[in-house]
């Protein structure tokens, strides 16, 4: 295993005077396909957005290391500028706000990203060919009359203008037939293919991971990870569920 692009160490957040998260550790090496899973309510999405420093969540205790810098005090912003990335269970709708415009302003001064404006159409464009999304959506309000498929896709489109050093993706698949899974999936490959991208993948279902080559499964439940191994977990975890992890979390 090489060294850690990302590094939690004994972390716990809540809200609200609410504790979610318990001394989570975890790690992911640069390159690597990690699969965060658990139970609905385990806390997996409250630490992907802990992680992006989401001002929602209070940090309690540890620390966050991204690319061997300390990050537990860093903004949202600085940290997407970093090269983090998280894409959202349920993308937000911006009226009045072009998803082209949207998107010229997110990759603005960001080294090695920036363009000239017909550089940044023709990318945009070729992306948008690349996800089979329709160029007609690029003029359209963000999110705003998008359907589940087409938010997601969006997403997609941004994981692979921005190049982000890690992607978080929180659900990517809720909601998603057949045909917007097909398509999403070709977003992480081709992200992993073109930026040698390193994915937190969190979710409680294993349908999108079999088309992704999994390094590492972690197990959420109550807060805390409480298992992790190889992508074999993935088939033991289809079969039987999370009642084993639940148990033994019970038990402690």
């Amino acid at each position: 295993m090489s060294e850690a692009l990302l590094s939690i160490r004994g972390l716990s957040a809540g809200v609200d005077d609410k504790q979610i998260l318990d001394t989570v550790n975890l790690e992911v090496p640069a390159g690597e396909v990690h699969v965060l899973m658990g139970p609905n309510g385990a806390g997996k999405s409250t630490l992907g957005h802990v992680v992006m420093g989401e001002p929602t969540y209070e940090m309690t205790s540890g620390t966050i290391e991204f690319d061997g810098q300390d990050i537990t005090e860093l903004s949202p912003d600085k940290r997407s500028r970093a090269g983090l990335f998280l894409s959202f269970q349920a993308p937000v709708e911006i009226p009045g706000v072009p998803l082209t415009s949207f998107l010229r302003a997110i990759i603005s001064g960001r080294e090695g990203i920036d363009m000239k404006r017909k550089e940044f159409r023709k990318r945009v464009r070729a992306l948008a060919d690349e996800l089979e999304m329709d160029r007609v959506y690029l003029d359209r309000e963000l999110g705003v009359g998008f359907s589940g498929g087409e938010k997601k896709k969006v997403e997609m489109l941004q994981l692979l203008l921005l190049q982000p050093k890690l992607a978080i993706l929180d659900e990517t698949d809720s909601g998603l037939d057949v045909d917007a899974l097909s398509v999403v999936s070709h977003g992480m490959e081709a992200y992993q293919r073109q930026c040698n991208g390193t994915l937190l993948v969190i979710t409680h279902n294993t349908r999108i991971l079999e088309h992704l080559d999994v390094d590492r499964v972690h197990v959420m439940v109550k807060g805390r990870v409480v298992a992790e191994g190889d992508a074999s977990m993935i088939a033991d975890i289809d079969a039987n569920g999370f009642e084993q992890f639940e148990q033994a979390a019970s038990a402690e």
